[in-house]
């Protein structure tokens, strides 16, 4: 993300609804307009002033925050610079220069400024001599005041990856410094979000020895005496069971005939010297430890780190491992792994994926399990940063193919598999009702509804459902009546509470352990800050009455019941990175290593069919009516196309005998996934067992082609997607819609709040799946779309000359495509996609990459490679910190928590934890837990009329997405 707060949604973006079950979702704040400008006398407002500079030239980000209590309804942002600042362009509004002064009209999409909030907007200039900020601002001529900046806070001590030992003394030391004027009053020390303790001098210190054996996060918060306060970077430790060498990195690449070199120090002061012995123990003999093969660590330099080089030869490949033992140490081991003498973005590759897996880093959870994000304080798709997703197991299976694929080592890959089979794919016991299912009732309908204050949806079964025409096949295929399939959210560290009871499939695999929730349940206006987080299996023990049943449905009784909701994205990526596992161990002679896990990946996609059916299974095409649309008796329910869903339940009672299963009638052409298609239809590998499950993925490979060019904009974009029940009910779609096979053309399929369409991540992922499908094949078809598609993006993507970038983060759509003819396909002239504002998000920039990868690799493309150079080491040199790789966002959104969260009146309940579900409810009174976090008092500070908080994210996906970009493009273009 980039460091000015963009309206951008986070790839996380998506949300589910079922009859009985919802997931999925999105954070953002709505895209504001108008027109009119606002009194001058009534605006109270304030800029904050950022630069990225170069030395010639420099872009700028200019923050307005309204700090009124009326909205500014259209905005003019004037100021003056004392240098030859010379204006190049500008984004998020309309700039102009006149001499040394600058003007900045609102866009017509960004006009309205409600009273607490922020816009940003942005441009480029050249200058010579010193760049200094502007003096002041004013905005509809009243001069703004400027923001006061918190205080800056940085952990000095334990140092990234430090290991201490068990009962020793932790040192904890931070530096801290208050800007416009104020001072710090105090800093407290975390581990994680646990309060170690405070410290109110300078300087900053803290030493604490009753941390636990295994791995801290550890941050320091400073205060300043206005008020405000700013967490430093978390840094990693572990804490070992006693004496313990210290090797860092422990992942570690090095090209042939080069050199690298890794550290090794003693977790605990030795009460007499302590010789460790280095050398390496197993694997290519090609590497070789030709310094520090003997380090002597005495009871005074026992910290001090001291340096091993390993040595490739000239020709080898393949890793080692090289282990640091003495005696009474726990011995620490690195894997090198020697590259050919090209590939320095596979270096990088190892680089990035030795501090994703650091466990001190914090990515994982004491199981394996990868968070959201590092930072426990983020709301998007996800809530809260340690829940985690189906698609962060997803990107844990794809980045351990590429580390096979780099080192030869598959055990990794087959471990992610296990561990997202373990705690994501529901086992037998939390499905244990699926027996009951009848395939030609699959299940109730219930009508979706426009904004959550119509619900509970009334269940109505009068309406006809079409038949399950799959689930005796995959019964006959797999001996078993359980879906395998992966819910797709999980509360990890079971912050809500929904994991204390032991035996109920709302503890996942283990009591008080990772928890499966949801979320979203109630229609395309429900954002992730209207929510109530639920449990997948409600026995009524939190919630109300009737648990939160009554919330989302109306019935006339309600039975205990579970419910799970799969993200077909997130299957169909981890079954295209068990493809790229069977290609790159087939290259290296070592398919058997990942036969078995690649099986398992056929499996899913065998489930994954039920994502191509109508929710209801009922006909596919002009279908307006519930009553009035037919019943599906077969095939003829399916689009064939990746839908936004597809969920399955039942009673928790065995004696109940009831459970039901349904697809999704909403498409999103971002969902789409030919490269699994292709797998799923041709690879022999990954071919399902089912009688039908290949010949359907092929018709759907054809047919999600085909879907990209019905949504191609005139310039190239890909829109939203379609729909076979308009609204969500097969309602009556507006006159003259076009349709794509009879399913009707939706500009924001699934939610609004903000609309789908508008995340160019979405662009990028999709695009980039279309690309690994052409370089695989060659297909004309692909190649139709990626040419038209690749052309749109390099043209709206900037390369500064100091290597930073900007690429689009908000699309705005105009117009419709025109009816689908396969046989003569339509120009869509009346289809349009603009851009609204940019980014250098790390993660997006990451996806597009690989795309523009992929592509140049088989079309030979010469601006796509070097774009997608220059994107990959633009991040790698510019944003690198001890984490990984990121950029600060403003999250100007984050003024919703104290967003109101629909609740009937007649409703009266409360969440594990006590909170209460009334009326009453907001965002954050449903999430106390949120007030705990070393960050909360920024969002305070923030709801009170501070500066929208900036924060920088360590997001899973998005550090494996950078990862693997590094790890494609060495293997295609290096």
């Amino acid at each position: 993300m980039d460091p000015s707060p963009r309206w951008r949604r986070r790839r996380s973006s998506r949300r589910l609804w079922t009859a009985v079950v919802a997931a999925l979702a999105l954070p953002l704040a709505t895209l504001a307009t108008g027109t009119t400008p606002a009194h001058a006398a009534t605006v109270q407002c304030s800029v904050d002033y950022k630069t990225n500079d170069w030395g010639s030239g420099f872009t700028a980000d200019l923050t307005i925050t309204n700090r009124g209590t009326d909205a500014i309804n259209g905005w003019t942002l004037t100021y003056a610079y004392t240098g030859n600042q010379t204006l190049t362009n500008g984004w998020n509004g309309t700039w102009s220069q006149s001499g040394k002064n600058v003007t900045v009209n609102n866009a017509a999409w960004n006009g309205t400024i409600a009273a607490g909030t922020a816009v940003t907007t942005g441009a480029q200039f050249t200058y010579s001599g010193t760049n200094t900020a502007p003096a002041s601002y004013a905005v509809n001529g009243t001069t703004c005041t400027g923001a006061h900046q918190p205080p800056i806070t940085v952990l000095t001590s334990p140092a990234a990856g430090a290991v201490y030992t068990q009962g020793d003394a932790v040192p904890l030391a931070a530096t801290a410094a208050a800007a416009d004027g104020a001072t710090v009053s105090k800093v407290e020390f975390y581990d994680d979000t646990t309060l170690l303790g405070t410290d109110t001098s300078s300087p900053y210190t803290l030493s604490t020895s009753g941390l636990s054996v295994g791995a801290h996060s550890i941050v320091a918060k400073a205060y300043d005496s206005l008020g405000a306060s700013a967490a430093s970077t978390p840094v990693g430790i572990t804490v070992a069971s006693g004496p313990a060498i210290v090797a860092s990195p422990t992942q570690l690449g090095v090209q042939q005939g080069k050199s690298g070199t890794f550290t090794v120090k003693l977790s605990t002061q030795p009460s007499a010297n302590v010789t460790v012995a280095v050398a390496r123990t197993d694997g290519n003999t090609g590497l070789s430890v030709t310094g520090g093969s003997s380090l002597t660590f005495t009871p005074s330099n026992w910290n001090t780190a001291q340096t091993v080089t390993i040595t490739a030869d000239a020709s080898g490949t393949g890793s080692a491992t090289f282990t640091a033992s003495a005696t009474g140490q726990a011995k620490a081991t690195v894997t090198v792994t020697e590259l050919a003498a090209t590939k320095a973005y596979d270096a990088r590759f190892l680089d990035l994926y030795g501090k994703i897996t650091n466990p001190a880093n914090g990515y994982f959870s004491p199981e394996g399990i990868p968070y959201h994000s590092v930072e426990t304080l983020i709301v998007e798709a996800p809530d809260q940063g340690h829940e985690t997703t189906s698609e962060a197991y997803s990107y844990l299976i794809w980045l351990q193919a590429m580390y096979g694929k780099v080192t030869g080592d598959w055990s990794k890959f087959n471990a992610a598999w296990s561990t997202m089979e373990t705690y994501m794919i529901p086992t037998h016991a939390d499905q244990p009702t699926n027996s009951f299912y009848n395939a030609s009732k699959p299940a109730t309908y219930a009508p979706e509804l426009d904004t959550p204050n119509e619900y509970p949806a009334k269940l109505d079964t009068g309406v006809s459902v079409g038949s399950d025409p799959i689930a005796g096949e995959l019964k006959s295929a797999y001996g078993t009546d359980d879906v395998y399939g992966m819910h797709w959210l999980q509360d990890v560290d079971n912050t809500y509470g929904y994991g204390n009871e032991p035996g109920k499939c709302e503890a996942g695999p283990t009591a008080t352990g990772p928890s499966y929730i949801n979320t979203f349940q109630r229609g395309a206006q429900e954002s992730v800050w209207e929510t109530v987080p639920q449990p997948t299996c409600d026995a009524f023990k939190y919630g109300g009455k009737n648990g939160y049943l009554d919330l989302f449905t109306g019935d006339s009784s309600y039975a205990k019941q579970w419910k799970y909701t799969d993200a077909p994205d997130a299957d169909a990526r981890a079954v295209q990175a068990a493809y790229w596992a069977d290609v790159w161990a087939k290259a290296q002679g070592r398919s058997a290593d990942v036969s078995a896990t690649v099986g398992k990946a056929a499996k899913m996609g065998d489930y994954l069919r039920y994502a191509m059916y109508d929710k209801y299974f009922k006909k596919i095409g002009n279908c307006v009516g519930p009553s009035a649309c037919a019943a599906g008796t077969g095939k003829d329910a399916s689009h064939y196309l990746l839908s936004w869903y597809y969920a399955w339940g039942g009673a928790t009672d065995t004696s109940a005998g009831w459970a039901w299963r349904i697809g999704s009638s909403h498409t999103h052409g971002g969902y789409q996934n030919p490269l699994a298609a292709y797998a799923l239809s041709t690879n022999a590998d990954l071919k399902p067992k089912s009688a039908t499950g290949a010949s359907d993925w092929a018709t759907s490979l054809t047919r999600q082609l085909e879907f990209y060019r019905w949504l191609q904009s005139s310039e190239g974009a890909i829109a939203g997607g379609a729909t076979n029940s308009w609204a969500g009910r097969y309602a009556t779609p507006p006159t003259g819609t076009p349709t794509f096979y009879g399913m009707y053309y939706d500009q924001q399929p699934v939610y609004h709040d903000p609309p789908s369409n508008q995340w160019f991540g979405f662009q990028a992922w999709s695009m980039e799946r279309v690309a690994e499908y052409y370089q695989q094949t060659g297909n004309a078809n692909a190649k139709t779309v990626l040419d038209k598609w690749v052309a749109w993006a390099l043209s709206k993507t900037t390369i500064n000359p100091d290597g930073t970038y900007r690429i689009p983060s908000t699309l705005q759509w105009s117009g419709a495509p025109d009816t689908w003819n396969a046989s003569s396909p339509g120009s869509n002239s009346g289809l349009h996609v603009t851009v609204a504002d940019y980014t250098n998000d790390v993660g997006v920039a990451a996806a597009y990459a690989k795309t523009l990868s992929y592509y140049a690799a088989r079309s030979g493309n010469t601006q796509a490679k070097t774009t997608a150079k220059a994107l990959l080491d633009g991040m790698w040199n510019n944003y690198q910190d001890a984490l990984g790789v990121a950029v600060p966002e403003t999250r100007a959104d984050y003024n919703r928590f104290n967003d109101s969260v629909y609740v009937p009146s007649t409703f009266s309940g409360t969440m594990p934890n006590g909170d209460a579900i009334n009326s009453s409810s907001t965002f954050a009174s449903l999430r106390s837990f949120y007030k705990n976090d070393p960050a909360w008092s920024k969002i305070q500070a923030y709801l009170a009329g501070g500066a929208a908080p900036v924060f920088t994210y360590h997001r899973f996906w998005a550090q494996a997405d950078i990862a693997l970009a590094m790890g494609s493009y060495a293997e295609l273009l290096e």
